[in-house]
């Protein structure tokens, strides 16, 4: 075994108590929020829960899912959620082959006018006023009015771009037309850059709030926008309220991060194969 010099075992004890102390600030908040979701109102309004829970309870979750507005926002933040990603993905793929593509008729233009949205804006009252006019204020229109966004087709391009083309020329040769190019090679030799677009659009779908909150009507709104309001709600009614409001906050929180939670460590092996992307030489 190497023995280590005394700045190697410096460096090393700084980086780990610097990691510790990070994972540390990363974790408290969820532990933090957890605790005060499963305390005694007691407790929780005198701010003496920190890390454990106190008066242990479950009546918090209980008044959560007594709510039936609750869940309606769950249901809608789920289906914006998976087809508003769907139709997001199908919109980034392929618009993103067919701009990685030089033989593309006008193609420069079409690049710049993608990177031109990301440049200038008409700005929030014109840009409101045009998503009433396209009827972007139902469940249908928002998935589809909100399904472009040209960083991450320009990231996706971008990536498209780097696949070797001698591979692309080999499927053309074997009679394979673009679709089958698209499905067959460039889909599967790219799926760290798909998987991380994916989550960028599905936690931007999940976490949707200000454009949510000022077109849809209140049945069709997410559930960030619900727990925005009845947090509202409760400020103004506390001194009605049989339990406390600041933890039944906390326990809707819990409830809202559950998802992403369990997808979120499915995709984390296609985020660590992209950063090795071009990085290990055979």
């Amino acid at each position: 075994m190497k023995r280590l010099t005394r700045s190697e075992l410096i460096f090393k004890v700084l980086a780990y108590v610097l990691l510790l102390l990070f994972s540390i600030a990363c974790i408290y908040p969820l532990i933090f929020t957890l605790a005060n979701a499963l305390s005694d109102m007691e407790f929780v309004d005198k701010n003496q829960v920190f890390i454990w829970p106190m008066g242990l309870t479950a009546e918090n979750f209980i008044e959560v899912y007594k709510t039936k507005l609750y869940w309606l926002s769950y249901c809608n933040t789920i289906f914006y959620t998976v087809y508003g990603t769907a139709v997001s993905m199908f919109v980034a793929v392929t618009g993103a082959y067919a701009l990685s593509k030089p033989r593309l008729l006008w193609g420069r233009g079409f690049n710049f006018l993608l990177v031109f949205t990301m440049w200038f804006t008409a700005g929030m009252i014109p840009t409101y006023d045009n998503f009433i006019r396209l009827g972007i204020n139902n469940r249908i229109g928002f998935i589809f009015g909100m399904g472009f966004n040209a960083f991450n087709i320009i990231l996706l391009r971008n990536y498209f771009a780097g696949v070797p083309h001698e591979i692309e020329e080999a499927a053309t040769i074997d009679g394979a037309n673009e679709f089958q190019i698209l499905t067959k090679i460039y889909l599967p030799m790219s799926k760290a850059s798909i998987a991380t677009v994916t989550m960028f659009y599905a936690l931007n779908r999940w976490n949707t709030y200000f454009w949510a909150m000022m077109l849809l009507g209140e049945e069709d709104r997410p559930l960030q926008v619900y727990m925005r309001m009845r947090i509202d709600e409760m400020i103004a009614e506390s001194q009605k309220m049989d339990f406390s409001p600041t933890a039944l906050q906390y326990a809707m929180i819990i409830c809202s991060i559950i998802p992403i939670c369990i997808v979120y460590p499915q995709l984390q092996k296609f985020f660590a194969a992209g950063v090795n992307v071009g990085g290990v030489k055979e």
